[in-house]
């Protein structure tokens, strides 16, 4: 028996196959170039050659903006491909694994959305990854879904290496501040993830199936996020002098709407699996930490400011 990581390229399966070792079985890593979870008669076969007893699906169609022009691709990742797996787990009597957004919900909360929260998605992406949980608990029992927010990580294109990479070109920045969030390490996410997947070997069928939320712990915008970015780089020799500003959602338009408060409330992961977050910015300096020791010398390379 094995467990499959699908989207193991990605800054989370990375993170996944990083720490297979605490997973309970082996593990598969595959990603777009070897299993297309869009292909419905590819899949069912390569599934039947791996045969795994898990399925962890961190593929996902990512491009919030470009959805907009190409939701043609972004349905058949996000809504089709989890269908996809989770046909095949209730065929072979396998479990799902999948994970979504905060971008599910329409940002008019007061307070951090709970799993029971109708959702409202304002554009392609979210719409996408929305229907695709709907497709996994239509089709399967035996499924977490795992909702997360503002993923990050040391692998992989994300905010925190595009303020890095801005940083170091001397770029003075001007970063949203009234859109607020739980900015996610992909590594905290990853062995939160592993510890679902240990609770499903174990237990079997009286695991607590079901939609789950997991964020980094507090909230903060993306203006504060970047701020504490360059705060922790700093000591670190990962960025020098940063001009940075906060602006308003309306002064930065985009193609694709974003949920202007989608902060996630974690209480029901921790209460059903014993997972709980840590407070986010405990999480970027570990990543930076990361960052810092895999780029030596890297702030000697930006320019002057």
């Amino acid at each position: 028996m094995t467990i499959l990581i699908i989207g193991a390229h990605g800054q989370l399966g990375w993170e996944l196959m990083r720490q297979q070792k605490d997973l309970p079985l082996p593990a598969i890593g595959v990603d777009v170039d070897s299993v297309d979870i869009t292909d419905p008669s590819r899949i069912v076969a390569d599934l039947d050659r791996m045969a795994p007893r898990i399925i962890m699906n961190a593929a996902a169609y990512t491009a919030v903006d470009r959805a907009e022009t190409d939701s043609k691709t972004a349905f058949a990742v996000n809504r089709d491909g989890p269908a996809h797996l989770a046909d095949w787990c209730r065929a072979h009597g396998a479990a799902l694994v999948h994970v979504s957004t905060d971008f599910v919900f329409d940002g008019t909360a007061s307070r951090p959305y709970r799993e029971t929260d109708p959702i409202g998605p304002l554009g392609v992406y979210g719409q996408s990854k929305a229907d695709g949980e709907t497709a996994v608990r239509n089709a399967l029992d035996t499924h977490v879904i795992v909702r997360t927010a503002w993923l990050y990580g040391v692998h992989g294109n994300n905010f925190v290496h595009t303020m890095l990479s801005h940083a170091r070109r001397g770029t003075a920045l001007n970063v949203v501040a009234d859109q607020t969030g739980c900015p996610t390490f992909a590594a905290d996410l990853a062995r939160a993830l592993i510890r679902i997947a240990c609770r499903i070997q174990a237990d079997g069928d009286q695991t607590p199936w079901g939609t789950y939320h997991f964020a980094g712990g507090g909230a903060t915008s993306w203006h504060g996020f970047a701020d504490a970015i360059f705060e922790l780089a700093r000591p670190l020799g990962l960025v020098t002098e940063v001009h940075l500003t906060p602006i308003a959602t309306h002064q930065y338009p985009t193609p694709a709407a974003r949920p202007v408060y989608s902060a996630l409330d974690c209480d029901k992961i921790a209460t059903a699996f014993g997972i709980t977050t840590r407070p986010w910015r405990d999480s970027l300096r570990d990543c930076l930490a990361r960052v810092a020791a895999e780029k030596p010398g890297s702030a000697t390379d930006a320019p002057a400011t």
